[in-house]
């Protein structure tokens, strides 16, 4: 399968690119794939899913969001210079991004698309559909077949966790640097696991409540947000340095039996981490499997 660099603009004027893996064949398939925090498309994972998934007919873009790596540029149609990243990502802004590729993949002529995210990717991809859903986008829910979430992570209970005791001092000088109008400054080193600003750790230590949805650890939650997805819907996990609190396999028998969905495949990679190190095939064939169900 070849990969062919391919450029687009988000609703909101942002300039994105991305690889297209194309395969010989006429697809009308494709699987969008969002990546997560501190990161790129350029993954040997997603190389491996697109080649087990072109043996189903079925084509594969990997997209460089506006979180793209710790700190970067983002462009605007005018050229004009935003700061991104990581450090610098409204999560809720993923919204125009997704909705970009997918429009994209539209104009390319594909009819069956499929959404996959890991980590926060995975919080933006759940994030767009539900706003979709929310906006009554019927063009393009229409096109969306099936939803792929690899290690969806509660953020904002993970902040919290990280900075233990350190949580309210940091949260109370987030908000002065906020009053300052310092939104853009860096936090102090180790308030969060990359180098993240005021604006952005704000959403995830107080500015979360569109986005807290994985609340793996309360027992009455009872994910109404997942649950809006009907579409067919996969999760996965690692088992080794994954970040989540739970056993993956406790976790994993809770939403079976919480989320409703019945086209659900929800599970973990027994021998892997959060990234499916060294289980990329394994993690490959399981995606094909569910592409063929769906």
């Amino acid at each position: 399968m070849e990969g062919e660099i391919i450029h687009f603009q988000t609703s909101d004027y942002i300039k994105l690119s991305g690889i297209l893996y194309k395969a010989k064949t006429n697809n009308k398939k494709i699987l969008i794939s969002t990546h997560g925090m501190a990161t790129d498309c350029l993954k040997y994972r997603d190389e491996k899913i697109a080649e087990e998934i072109e043996k189903i007919q079925t084509d594969m873009l990997e997209y460089n969001n506006r979180g793209k790596e710790i700190i970067s540029y983002i462009k605007t149609e005018k050229g004009e210079k935003k700061l991104g990243g990581t450090a610098f990502e409204d999560v809720e802004e993923s919204y125009y991004d997704i909705v970009g590729a997918i429009e994209f993949a539209k104009k390319q002529g594909y009819k069956e698309i499929y959404l996959m995210g890991h980590s926060l990717g995975a919080t933006k991809t759940v994030y767009t559909y539900n706003k979709l859903i929310d906006e009554n986008k019927k063009e393009i829910l229409e096109n969306i077949k099936g939803i792929i979430l690899l290690s969806l992570v509660d953020i904002p209970t993970a902040t919290r966790i990280y900075l233990n005791e350190r949580f309210p001092e940091m949260l109370t000088y987030a908000k002065n640097m906020e009053r300052e109008k310092m939104e853009n400054i860096l936090m102090p080193e180790k308030t969060f696991i990359h180098p993240i600003s005021v604006k952005t750790f704000l959403k995830y230590a107080r500015d979360y409540q569109k986005i807290d949805f994985a609340r793996y650890s309360e027992k009455e939650y009872n994910f109404e947000t997942l649950n809006k997805i009907e579409v067919p819907l996969m999760m996965r996990w690692g088992n080794i340095n994954e970040l989540i609190l739970q056993k993956p396999e406790d976790l994993c028998k809770m939403l079976n039996e919480k989320i409703t969905n019945t086209k659900k495949d929800i599970g973990y990679i027994d021998g892997t981490d959060h990234s499916y190190t060294n289980k990329e095939q394994e993690l490959a064939e399981s995606i094909r499997k569910f592409l063929e169900k769906s």
